[in-house]
């Protein structure tokens, strides 16, 4: 069976104190993790970024991405400060990278806006990841309300900025299928956030709390957009980020998520 890059992002356990996450992660055989800023809990339980560093390395995990600059396409001088004291924290903790997510209150929505916002606020961040030495995740959602939704819009805006090499795209499979299963830009993808639906919703009512873990139920189609992604060149990480409370409140993560990545990892040959 092959064994995909699997990596963990902490929404898959948040109520996991950092270092039990990191073990949880290591304990699975994971390539990395993500954290992230929007948890109960205080970034790194309120620890030293380099103490975080030092730990992740040394249970031979890979930093991803440190989550997240809210509604960064909606530019301002608070958004740049924002951006910059979370680009220092993830130096500082050894991350590779940090994640952008749009906008997700019904502005911006059409394609022209959605484009022009979000060029905007890669132009202005470019330089600040640069001189960091930092890639970002920017990360399109499939929510009608979304400023930016469409991968193809994404591209473009990176295109323009010139910021091929260090913008990286989010390949989220729930947000893929709710944004229609557009193209994919294999080449431009940074990670790929896996969660799976079980419940024969209509595509436009899946909210976060549906997201479980993917296994042969799933209705998101996972295994084909995995599929697809590899059989084009995609070999990068493989993150679980499912929001379902009833993942969050398993007492033992550890076999729920050997399970589900044993299932994809047979699926996507």
């Amino acid at each position: 069976m092959m064994m995909l890059p699997f990596a963990l992002n902490h929404m898959t356990a948040p109520k996991l104190d950092w270092l039990s996450f990191l073990d949880l992660a290591q304990g699975l055989g994971c390539v990395g993790v993500e954290f992230r800023n929007d948890l109960s809990a205080p970034l790194f339980g309120g620890d030293d970024p380099e103490r975080v560093r030092h730990e992740v390395q040394a249970r031979g995990l890979r930093f991803l991405a440190l989550a997240e600059v809210k509604m960064f396409n909606d530019w301002s001088d608070a958004k740049a400060a924002e951006a910059e004291a979370l680009m220092k924290i993830a130096v500082a903790a050894g991350a590779e990278a940090v994640s952008l997510i749009p906008r997700n209150d019904g502005m911006a929505t059409d394609r022209a806006e959605s484009r022009k916002v979000t060029e905007t606020a890669l132009r202005e961040i470019l330089p600040m990841l640069r001189a960091h030495g930092l890639k970002a995740m920017v990360e399109p959602l499939g929510f009608a309300v979304c400023s930016l939704r469409y991968k193809d819009v994404l591209a473009d805006a990176i295109d323009a900025v010139g910021g091929a090499g260090t913008y990286f795209m989010v390949h989220d499979t729930f947000h893929h299928a709710l944004a229609g299963f557009g193209p994919i830009f294999p080449e431009l993808t940074g990670i790929v956030h896996v969660s799976g639906v079980r419940d024969a919703i209509y595509l436009d009512d899946m909210r976060d709390p549906h997201r479980v873990l993917v296994d042969a139920d799933d209705v998101l189609g996972n295994v084909a957009q995995l599929r697809a992604l590899r059989a084009a060149g995609y070999a990068g990480p493989v993150s679980y980020e499912p929001f379902a409370p009833s993942v969050h409140d398993l007492a033992d993560h550890g076999p729920a998520l050997r399970a589900s990545m044993d299932y994809l990892g047979a699926q996507v040959e």
